[in-house]
Formats: C-alpha cells, structure tokens, sequence
C-alpha cells in the first residue's frame, strides 16, 4: 500500500519573520519519514534560505495512492548507500593483525559524579591498527616519501563521479585490463563488484579473495583514475609477497578503498563516491565511512 504524509509546518528564517504551511501532503517511501526529513524536503523543494527553528506539527501518515511520480524516476531526491562495514570489538580485518579493542574510557555511571543529577556521559576509547574495516589507502601507505592523510586534500576522496564494474567471483578471482575496456574511467571512482563481501568476517574472505592484476592496475594509471575500489580482503593478490597494484596506484597518487559492501545497491554510474578519513600526520591508512549519493 502506498504511503503519503500529512503535516502542518513552521519555519523562522534568521533573518526575520516566518512561513507557516497546513495540511501539507507527500508522497513518502516506506512506512514512516522523521521529522527532520520532512524540514529538509520541504526547504529543498521550496527553495529556502537562512531557515532557523523548524518544526513539524500534527504528522500523520495516511493510506493513499502517490500523487508524484517516484523519486527514483524524477531524481528530486538523492538516496544514500552505505559501502562501509561496521568496525566492532574483536572484529578480525585481515589475519595476523589485531582486532579492535572497543571500550570505556569513562561510563555513564563513573560520569555521574562530576555532573549534576540526571546528567551523565559516555567516552569511548578504542585501540585498532590502521588497517580496520573498510579503510583508504593514500601513497604513504607504500612510499615513505608519500602524502600521508593530513597531505591529501579532500577533493581526492569527496563527491567523486563513480563507475561500478562487476566481475563476479564466482567467473574469476583475477581482474584483469580486459575487465576494464569500453568504459569511461577519467577522473572516476572506479569501484569492482565482486561479491566477495558476502564472505566478511568469515574464514573464506581471508584466501583466494578476488584481486587485481598488475596489468588492469596500470591501464587505470594511465587512463587517468582518481581512486580505485575492491569489496575485496585486498586490492593485490596476496598469495605472493609482491604488490604492484599498490604500488602502481599509490605511486601515481591513486587512493585505494578495500573492502567496500553493498555494491550491489549501486548502479552502474549516475552516482557519486565519498570515502573521508581523519586528517591524521603520519598515518597512510585509516577507517572510512565510504558511501555512494545515487542522484
């Protein structure tokens, strides 16, 4: 059954004066949408600037057929897919390094004796190696000399024009340059689909995970990438000691992101790629939030 939203509104603007609406109606996906997502929406369809307090009065949701055509066809409303999987205690990465520790630095209940009654806090203290979750490579990674997360600049991991190539591990572990022909690569993302994410935080996703080759690693080089994706254990083939993916893409300043998830909800393009670490000195990988802005 279709979803729509019925809700009155109040806007006040931080320059003066306000905007007050009643029995707005939208169309809505799902069973329910936040209040917060109402202000947004409602801002970004009637173009509003410098809005302060905003309040949502008397929603309801009520049973009646759409009135617009869906998002997905008129493109009014970007939609957000998490490619990040979720960092927990103990959780294993890549074999032989250690798990995250996740804990209390100060609980709640120790919190309670430096504030007032009712108040309480929590901060968190986590110990991990670099090399956790789904995280970004930079150059200093692999060269000494190489920019190191506080070098490079948001532009090389933010808001990037995706590609999704898919190469099924179950047809080969190896991708290889003829994966890559007869796509536009320029200044993109390019993340591989290989499925291999249905393996994570198994025995199966540490051997014989699908890589690439170091022919398909230098064909992206020159065709000029920005940043190079693999929901893979590793980017590289790693029964061997050498690593000419990493080595070739970090040398040319080519981010890396390994073991991404979810590319399965991304279409082929048509979308953006974000995957921001902190601004860390000395550090040439760390954890990212990566996600793709479908529009």
């Amino acid at each position: 059954m279709q979803k729509r939203v019925k809700f009155d509104f109040e806007f006040y603007f931080t320059n003066g004066g306000s905007l007050k609406g009643e029995d707005f109606r939208l169309d809505i996906e799902g069973e329910t949408i936040s209040d917060q997502a109402l202000i947004d929406y409602v801002i970004a369809d009637l173009r509003l600037l410098m809005v302060g307090q905003a309040r949502i009065l008397n929603k309801e949701i009520i049973t009646e057929a759409h009135k617009r055509a869906s998002t997905e066809k008129t493109g009014r409303r970007n939609r957000l897919i998490d490619l990040s999987h979720t960092i927990e205690a103990g959780l294993v990465t890549y074999k032989g390094l250690p798990a995250p520790i996740v804990c209390d630095y100060l609980s709640r209940e120790n919190s309670r004796q430096f504030y007032e009654a009712g108040t309480e806090f929590q901060i968190g203290k986590i110990e991990m190696v670099t090399n956790t979750g789904t995280y970004l490579d930079c150059p200093f990674h692999r060269f000494e000399h190489g920019k190191d997360l506080s070098e490079v600049g948001l532009e090389a991991f933010t808001n990037l024009e995706g590609i999704v190539i898919s190469v099924p591990y179950s047809e080969t572990l190896a991708v290889t340059e003829a994966h890559l022909l007869n796509y536009e690569l320029r200044n993109r993302a390019v993340l591989i689909h290989t499925g291999w994410d249905e393996f994570w935080n198994t025995e199966t996703y540490y051997e014989n995970h699908p890589f690439l080759t170091a022919d398909a690693a230098a064909y992206l080089r020159d065709c000029g990438v920005k940043l190079v994706g693999i929901d893979s254990h590793n980017i590289d083939d790693t029964t061997g000691k050498s690593r000419p993916v990493h080595t070739t893409l970090l040398g040319a300043d080519i981010l890396i992101v390994e073991h991404l998830c979810n590319l399965a909800l991304v279409p082929q393009t048509g979308f953006t790629f974000s995957a921001v670490p902190p601004k860390f000195k000395g550090v040439g990988t760390f954890p990212v939030r990566a996600m793709a802005t479908v529009y």
